[in-house]
């Protein structure tokens, strides 16, 4: 299918919906080189700007891949912005579930695969969120150690889908911390996880792993069962 300009007024979400369009009709094939941005600028009649935004959105998502001084190629043929958009519309507690198998499961992993270079930097960021000094750097640094974890793991997919999660969550606890008290583990269960990884104990990984979130999902349990009462 041809591009066509889009209407005066729109944005990026119209470029980016005509580019996701000539991937899903067959027009743009997996593996193919998509046109340069100055091409698509002047097939769409939009700014070279509008254009980078929705290449990269799509990049952010799989559909697309930019290659340094090569170009953007089509990665997948799939349009995940539906299931996106579903997930954004999640309650907390599904997404908090879903946050908890993948805090296990990255516990586990970090356990088996992880080296010298990757305990201290846990430690040092295990550190720091303990010497946090208010709830922003606090909610910042736990969010790194936890993150660290995942990365040790070196599992791209768990990587990428637990950092959109973790994106999700952290806005979601945000807006239900706001009206209730929802408890955060202290230093002795992260300590107790990091130890677990250290002796590269799997399965003691992620036990202590769940240990740490189930509370907080106990509370949301709670909270949801009020609500619907």
């Amino acid at each position: 299918m041809a591009l066509t300009p889009v209407a005066n007024g729109s944005t990026v979400d119209a470029v980016l919906d005509q580019l996701q369009a000539s991937v899903l009709s067959g027009a743009w094939p997996v593996g193919q080189r998509i046109p340069g941005e100055l091409e698509l600028t002047r097939q769409l009649r939009v700014s070279r700007s509008a254009v980078r935004e929705a290449i990269r959105a799509l990049s952010h998502i799989g559909v697309l891949e930019v290659r340094r001084g090569d170009g953007t190629y089509v990665r997948s043929a799939a349009d995940p912005r539906p299931l996106l958009q579903r997930m954004q519309r999640c309650d907390v507690r599904d997404v908090f579930e879903v946050q908890l198998a993948y805090d296990v499961q990255a516990a586990r992993l970090a356990a088996r695969r992880r080296t010298d270079d990757d305990l201290v930097r846990l430690t040092e960021l295990l550190e720091a969120r303990d010497n946090a000094s208010d709830a922003s750097e606090f909610g910042a640094a736990d969010a790194q150690f936890h993150l660290a974890i995942i990365e040790t793991t070196r599992n791209p997919v768990l990587i990428e889908a637990a950092r959109f999660f973790a994106a999700q969550l952290s806005e979601a606890l945000g807006a239900v911390r706001s009206d209730h008290e929802v408890p955060e583990a202290g230093p002795g269960p992260h300590r107790a996880v990091l130890d677990a990884i250290a002796a590269g104990d799997v399965d003691a990984a992620g036990r202590l792993a769940a240990a740490v979130v189930e509370p907080t999902l106990a509370v949301l349990d709670s909270l949801a069962e009020r609500e619907r009462s």
